[in-house]
């Protein structure tokens, strides 16, 4: 393509409303403009990527025996109300009446639609195992929609489906999904990780996050080097071991702490360290009120909470319902003298430590030399929100922090839906048996934005090959008549041989070809200027290596030069 015929708004500034690295080069570069917030315009360099991105995901959805088909964006609100879903998704689902005043929604996903489908169509345990799968927009109506692609309100999705007769089938094609997931990323040219993950609104009990590695990432993760073992911080297995005690000096004594209501108020005003205090979370779990404990510089995590409890629903307490459930004003509360029917969740960390700090239930004073387990009783359970250091569940090795950008999400989700809705099938008996599913996203735009996170540096971005615009950039320096003639002969036999080429011919400065090129990331740039025509040679550069001296190809060479140079970056 001639770089001239194209269009390809390039930008020397960043972006204001720009924050992370992806949207401002994806802005600067013009592969996207924005339409409204969180919905984008996606131009033909942008719409190629995503282009590539989508078929290596068709081929491997295909390979481990998907079908594509494709579900409508509008879904009525009746499936979403078999579901229980309807009430429950929140402000994020966009929800629209027709003409008549039926109840619709942009679908954020589509399980109900894929549900109420397969109950229609499939009826006997001989047309079973199923996966389906689409590519195709989604709408999440997020009330603070930022960084591009990486969050958007509009954005294109590979979702698929499985349905199978019984459990340990479905098992069986979540790993071959999953195994699946993991040639996609890799085929992208993409460092990443897969990470056990909480299953979340989608619902069911097994799930996985794949984890493109990138500093600038806002999932905090955890990796295990002694095992291999890797998770999101929320769910991260953190070993069970008991602190080092203290020596206990007593019974507990109350003591005046004006105006501490936080960790580090009582930390400083008793000049004791974070971790000798004990911090009180308070939330309502299914409608009963929970205090869960962990030391100070620690965190609870919600996610952990609930599956500690094995309960469906929890969220903090305001000021006003602490007092009103435990008698105890907000800011002061600990584990000693509540109500007696009060439940106590405390954090593994906390089993054994004395000489604690907690709060006394009465504004401005808390509690000193607390022991715990002797003082008061608690159900230890792993609470805290992993972090670098903690002892891995799995093995005992120190976790490494990392941070990652969510790229694709697997869910086992049993029967949640298949039950709600009655997909079931005859199984060998004649007994009717509900659909065991799962399902399967991949964000195709945040994959893209991701690669950039991953890979660019302060002049631009640097694609991985595989989903790359273009294989090669070729740049005319000069507009003298014999130089435009070799640069199209070039051009042309690089194109009939099947390369993707975008011939920069426009009559410009050779910086600003140089700058342009570094900012759209090709990965390979072929340059010929008047020297190299005299010379009859063409310099050859690698995106990723800008550093490194540039190859000198001879003009007759060029294509088999390339081609190789092509095929040893897709790694063929």
């Amino acid at each position: 393509m001639r770089y001239s015929e194209m269009l390809i708004p390039t930008l020397r500034q960043e972006p204001a409303d720009a924050q992370v690295v992806s949207h401002k080069l994806m802005v600067r570069a013009g592969y996207i403009r924005k339409v409204a917030a969180g919905i984008y315009n996606y131009l033909p360099l942008g719409w190629r990527v995503l282009r590539k991105v989508e078929q290596i995901v068709r081929e491997e959805m295909n390979r481990a025996g998907a079908q594509e088909l494709l579900m409508p964006a509008v879904q009525p609100a009746e499936l979403w109300t078999e579901s229980g879903r309807w009430q429950q998704y929140g402000a994020e689902l966009l929800r629209l009446k027709d003409r008549k005043g039926g109840d619709f929604c942009i679908g954020p996903t589509h399980e109900e639609v894929v549900t109420a489908l397969v109950r229609d169509e499939v009826k006997s345990y001989r047309q079973v195992p199923l996966s389906l799968y689409q590519i195709q927009t989604k709408f999440r109506d997020e009330i603070r929609p930022r960084f591009g692609l990486m969050r958007g309100r509009e954005f294109i999705m590979k979702d698929a489906y499985s349905f199978d007769l019984d459990e340990a089938g479905a098992q069986l094609t979540y790993d071959k999904m999953y195994a699946a997931y993991e040639r996609i990323f890799n085929r992208c040219g993409l460092a990443f990780r897969p990470v056990e993950a909480d299953t979340g609104a989608i619902g069911g009990n097994r799930s996985h996050e794949f984890q493109v590695l990138a500093d600038t990432g806002e999932d905090a993760i955890v990796t295990c080097g002694g095992c291999g073992y890797a998770a999101n911080v929320e769910l991260a297995e953190i070993q069970a071991s008991e602190g080092a005690p203290m020596a206990a000096s007593g019974p507990h004594e109350k003591v005046l702490t004006p105006d501490t209501k936080t960790i580090e108020d009582v930390s400083n005003f008793l000049g004791v360290p974070p971790s000798q205090v004990i911090k009180a979370v308070l939330f309502l779990v299914d409608d009963q009120p929970v205090v869960a404990l962990c030391r100070g510089d620690h965190d609870v995590n919600e996610v952990k909470l609930k599956r500690a409890l094995n309960a469906t629903d929890a969220r903090l307490l305001e000021d006003a319902e602490v007092q009103s459930h435990l008698k105890a004003p907000a800011g002061f509360v600990g584990p000693i003298g509540l109500p007696t029917d009060t439940k106590i969740v405390a954090d593994h960390a906390l089993s054994g430590l004395s000489e604690m700090v907690c709060g006394a239930n009465e504004t401005d004073h808390h509690l000193v030399q607390v022991t715990v387990g002797k003082d008061f009783d608690a159900q230890f359970a792993d609470l805290r929100t992993a972090q670098g250091g903690d002892a891995c569940g799995r093995c005992g090795t120190a976790f490494e922090s990392r941070r990652g950008i969510e790229v694709g999400h697997v869910f086992f989700l049993g029967e949640k839906y298949s039950r709600a809705m009655g997909a079931e099938v005859l199984d060998e008996s004649g007994k009717n048996v509900p659909l065991v599913m799962g399902c399967y996203g991949i964000g195709i735009g945040r994959t893209a934005a991701a690669a950039i996170e991953q890979n660019h540096d302060d002049s631009g971005i640097k694609w991985p090959m595989p989903i790359a615009p273009f294989q090669v950039t070729l740049l005319s320096l000069g507009k003298d008549d014999a130089l435009l003639e070799a640069s199209q002969k070039v051009y042309e036999d690089l194109t009939a041989a099947g390369l993707e080429v975008l011939w920069d011919e426009r009559n410009e400065r050779p910086g600003v070809k140089f700058k342009d090129a570094d900012l759209l990331g090709i990965p390979l740039r072929l340059t010929l200027g008047k020297r190299g025509l005299e010379n009859g040679v063409l310099e050859l550069k690698n995106r990723h290596d800008l550093d490194a001296d540039a190859l000198s190809i001879p003009l007759g060479e060029a294509v088999e030069a390339v081609t190789a140079k092509v095929q040893e970056m897709l790694g063929a």
